[in-house]
């Protein structure tokens, strides 16, 4: 050293950066020696390859490299002192104050060179409470790691497996080892792929990514803002861990969630917001066995879609939907459409799912069929609308088959509870609660459906049923008042079983359809008013019941009639008209005991009567009467089956207008009446 130099407040250390092309770099500090200053690119130690200049200096001085560094390389410049005196003074020699400077000088940089060696260890803060700082013994810390207590004081732990850290077995017997990166692969979340979840950030990329990298995609809690669909493709499941997962729409005009093809699952999510929030549809594929469950759709203008779309070869079939909530749509909850030339959805389950205006004016209806063929089934739904709404449950023109069974309606207006349009057909309603003020079943559908349990007016109705062994306490018929104002022609209700007819304002012609269309249907009509005027029942075929018109004339005439597929049969009727025979031609008639009063003439030839043996099933309990009704010579003879006759002789009727009445009581024919 030529010349004192002073220790000033200046760290022993610098570092730099390089860019590439520079080569010399400056060293603020002081240093006694070129070999008090160590030089390191990044970690590594140089020992040649550059120049020292200024050593001795108070301000320091400059490191020059042969060849620049490469770029991005850390140069560090570092004061490193022996710990030794470099000053040895003499008993009672000279004590230049040069030799004292320097000495203090040197231990100075060796205390500063303590000082920054402390920041880069791990210490104890200022302000910590006192703790041990006594490592435990060797024999206690082999094969252990370092660890604190719950006093901050040192202890051991056992060491970490880097195998186990590398690997993982599941518990349970033949479990296998996996890598941890295939483990962590099974489920991937939407934050391994950039998405923040704050509900301001764009994730929308991110979500996309990971449903196309991966099969099960884990949407953990936040509010995850996405600007475009979000398509969860064949096989895959989108999933979240309840109502905190959220997806949110920022924009309109887009379905947030789509499913396009088959075998897809998205499930313990929120959505809101856009123009639908889960859509289904045969994009891709056909749209079949998708599961939707345990979600909930929030302020959408529809909440759910399931459309045909344009392709048949792309159904939208036996898809499932459970525990789902639509809360505040502005249109509909659930729809059923076709857009194009598709098919409609079909056999699609819904369970437990409801939907909830929650006082939001919706406008269209908390489910509507539009389109829907062949078992779409409603089971356990609920709709709870708003005033403003078309209906809770709507079931389109172009439906057939359709189930709903314990459905829950409400509107604190008169919105219709189920609301059937014409076209729809086979709509099969069980127990319905109906809260809503409008009608339980708003039927346009032409009596197109059943109902059972099913609320006012149409509470139990079955239709085409049939039962092998039926118990009924109270039977009651459905009855309509036929009044025409001028008499004519009138048409049954065949939703009607009895048809009370008046003819008052003239007569009546009582038309039932051909047999075919009414198999198995029976209808009672009976005359109700004192005129003169008749009802005549007849039917389609230009015919009537037994194959002839059949006249009321009086007040309380009625006919029970039923239709086999062929022909319409009376079953029952009051003073039944034209009700006798005529004989004519022939020299024995047998009658068939099928009407109580026979007119023979025997102008031809003799005529023998023979009625039946009395024991006979046409004869027991029946009365006849036999009348001679020709002017002619010949006698008309009444006998029996078996020989003899009535009152065990054969009767000779020979006078026109001659006559007997007799009744089989099983054993006999007995006289009851006789001319002459």
């Amino acid at each position: 050293m030529t010349g004192h130099i002073k220790i000033g407040a200046v760290p022993p250390r610098r570092h730099y950066i390089a860019d590439g092309t520079q080569r010399a770099f400056a060293y603020p500090f002081p240093i006694f020696a070129s070999e008090d200053l160590e030089v390191h690119l990044d970690a590594a130690l140089q020992t040649g390859g550059f120049t020292v200049t200024g050593s001795g200096a108070t301000s320091g001085g400059t490191v020059t490299f042969d060849a620049p560094p490469a770029e991005g390389v850390q140069v560090t410049l570092l004061r490193r002192l022996p710990y030794e005196r470099v000053t040895d003074f003499l008993e009672s020699g000279a004590l230049p104050a040069r030799s004292l400077n320097d000495e203090f000088d040197y231990l100075t940089a060796c205390v500063q060179q303590l000082a920054d060696d402390a920041l880069l260890t791990l210490r104890y803060a200022a302000t910590d409470l006192p703790a041990s700082s006594l490592l435990p013994g060797r024999a206690a810390r082999a094969n252990r790691l370092l660890a604190f207590d719950g006093g901050g004081n040192p202890t051991v732990t056992p060491a970490v497996d880097a195998d186990a850290l590398s690997s993982y077995v599941a518990p349970g017997a033949g479990a296998v080892r996996r890598s941890i990166r295939d483990k962590l692969a099974d489920v991937a979340s939407v934050r391994d792929f950039g998405a923040v979840g704050d509900g301001i950030a764009d994730d929308t990329l991110a979500i996309q990514a990971a449903l196309t990298a991966a099969t099960s995609v884990f949407v953990p809690p936040g509010i995850y803002r996405v600007t475009g669909t979000l398509p969860v493709g064949y096989g895959q499941t989108l999933h979240g861990s309840g109502a905190g997962s959220i997806l949110r729409a920022g924009g309109e005009g887009f379905p947030v969630v789509l499913l396009p093809d088959s075998y897809a699952a998205l499930h313990h999510l929120r959505i809101e917001q856009g123009s639908v929030g889960i859509k289904l549809t045969g994009r891709d594929g056909p749209c079949v066995q998708n599961a939707v469950h345990d979600v909930t759709v929030w302020d959408t203008q529809t909440g759910i879609v399931l459309d045909g779309g344009d392709s048949p070869d792309r159904p939208c079939y036996w898809n499932n939907f459970a525990r789902v909530l639509v809360v505040r749509h502005l249109l509909h909850g659930v729809h059923l459409v076709r857009t194009g030339e598709g098919d409609t959805p079909n056999a699609n389950k819904f369970h437990c799912v409801r939907v909830y205006s929650l006082a939001v004016p919706s406008t269209g209806s908390g489910f509507y069929v539009q389109h829907g063929r062949y078992n779409n089934a409603f089971v356990d739904c609920e709709a709870n609308l708003s005033t403003t709404a078309h209906s809770c449950f709507r079931i389109g023109p172009d439906t057939d088959k359709n189930l709903l069974v314990n459905l829950y309606t409400e509107s604190v207006g008169g919105v219709p509870n189920v609301y059937l349009e014409a076209g729809s057909k086979e709509t099969s309603i069980t127990n319905l609660f109906s809260a809503s003020g409008g009608p339980a079943i708003w039927d346009q559908s032409g009596g197109e459906f059943t109902a059972y349990n099913a609320g006012y007016p149409a509470k139990n109705r079955f239709k085409k049923s049939q039962v092998t062994d039926l118990t009924v306490e109270a039977m009651r018929y459905e009855t309509r008042f036929v009044d025409p104002a001028a008499g004519g022609l009138v048409l049954p209700d065949m939703t009607r079983s009895v048809h009370l007819v008046s003819a008052f304002n003239g007569a009546v012609e009582f038309r039932l359809p051909a047999p075919l269309d009414a198999e198995g249907r029976s209808l009672t009509v009976k005359k109700m008013d004192v005129s003169g005027n008749a009802v005549t029942v007849t039917d389609a075929t230009g015919s009537g019941p037994d194959g002839r018109p059949f006249p009321l004339g009086s007040r309380y005439d009625f006919v029970t009639v039923v239709s086999n597929g062929a022909a319409w049969w009376i079953t029952a009727a009051h003073a039944v008209p034209g009700n006798a025979g005529f004989f004519e031609g022939g020299s024995l008639f047998e009658p068939d005991l099928a009407r109580s009063f026979y007119l023979v003439s025997a102008f031809g030839g003799p005529t023998e009567v023979r009625l039946p043996a009395p024991s006979s099933t046409l004869a027991v309990g029946r009365t006849v009467t036999i009348k001679k009704s020709d002017v002619g010579g010949h006698a008309v003879t009444v006998t029996q089956a078996g020989g003899g006759g009535p009152d065990g002789e054969a009767i000779v009727l020979v006078e026109r207008g001659h006559a007997v009445t007799a009744m089989s009581n099983g054993a006999a024919w007995h006289i009851l009446a006789r001319n002459p």
